[in-house]
C-alpha cells in the first residue's frame, strides 16, 4: 500500500476527519490487517488564509510547495491538500512539485457525473462559491454550478470561518444552511449540494440536507483510497 501524504490544518478540524477516516475505512477494506502509513504536513492556517485574503498566491503556492516536498521526501506517494479553498493554486503547486495532486474537485467532478446530475449548487469559503477551481471541471463536463445569492453566500462563509473552522456546529446554523439550499432547489432548479469547504460535513449531511449532498471529504477519501491500494 502506498503511503500517504496530507497538507493538512487547514483547518484541523477537516484534517482530524481526513486522518480517522483513512485509518477506520482502509483497517475495514482490509479486514483488520492493515492500517495506512499517513504522513501529515501541518500548515499555519492563519498565515495560509492571510495569503489567500490578499491574493498573495505566489507566497501561498510557495508554502504549500515547501510542505509538498517535505511530504514526498517522507515517502508519500499519495499525496493532496485537505482544503478546498488551497486548491485555487493547484495547478501552480502540480508545475512546482512536479507531483500528480489527488484533486478534490476533479474526485467531485467524477462523483457527481456517475450521478448523472446537471445542476447542483455549491457551497463553500467565500472564494470556492466566488472564483472557478471548483465549477471547472463540473462545467466542462456539462453540469450547471449554482452558488447561493451575495447575501447567502456571505453568511455561510462567515459561519465556516467563525464556526466550522473552529469545531463550532450549531443548530442555528444548520437552519440557516437548509434554508438557503431548499431556496436554491426551487429558485435554481438543484438536484444535489456540493459540499465545498471540507469543514461543511461538520454541519450538513444525508440526513438533514434538503438535497443529496456531494460530500467532498467522502468523496475525496475514497479516491485517496483507491489510489494507494492501487498497483498502478
Amino acid at each position: 500500500m502506498k503511503k500517504i501524504g496530507l497538507v493538512g490544518g487547514t483547518g484541523p478540524e477537516s484534517t482530524l476527519m481526513y486522518y480517522k477516516e483513512l485509518n477506520k475505512r482502509i483497517d475495514e477494506l482490509t479486514h483488520g490487517e492493515q492500517m495506512p502509513d499517513v504522513a501529515i504536513e501541518s500548515v499555519d492556517f492563519r498565515k495560509a488564509w492571510r495569503y489567500v485574503t490578499s491574493q498573495r498566491y505566489d507566497l501561498l503556492s510557495n508554502y504549500l510547495a515547501e510542505k509538498i516536498e517535505c511530504l514526498k521526501k517522507s515517502g508519500s506517494e499519495v499525496i493532496s491538500l485537505t482544503a478546498a479553498t488551497m486548491h485555487i493554486v493547484f495547478e501552480k503547486l502540480v508545475d512546482a512539485t512536479k507531483t500528480e495532486l489527488v484533486s478534490i474537485p476533479q474526485a467531485v467532478c467524477k462523483e457527481a457525473a456517475s450521478k448523472g446530475y446537471k445542476a447542483v449548487g455549491l457551497l463553500g469559503t467565500i472564494f470556492t462559491m466566488e472564483q472557478d477551481y471548483m465549477k471547472t471541471d463540473l462545467c466542462e463536463a456539462g453540469i450547471e454550478v449554482v452558488v447561493p445569492e451575495k447575501a447567502d453566500r456571505e453568511l455561510i462563509a462567515k459561519r465556516i470561518l467563525e464556526e466550522l473552522e473552529l469545531g463550532i456546529v450549531k443548530e442555528s446554523t444548520l437552519s440557516e444552511f437548509q434554508q438557503i439550499i431548499t431556496k436554491m432547489k426551487y429558485n435554481d432548479g438543484i438536484e444535489a449540494v456540493v459540499l465545498g469547504c471540507t469543514e461543511l460535513p461538520l454541519l450538513l449531511n444525508a440526513d438533514n440536507c434538503p438535497v443529496p449532498c456531494l460530500d467532498s471529504v467522502d468523496i475525496h477519501i475514497k479516491e485517496l483510497i483507491d489510489q494507494a491500494v492501487s498497483d498502478k
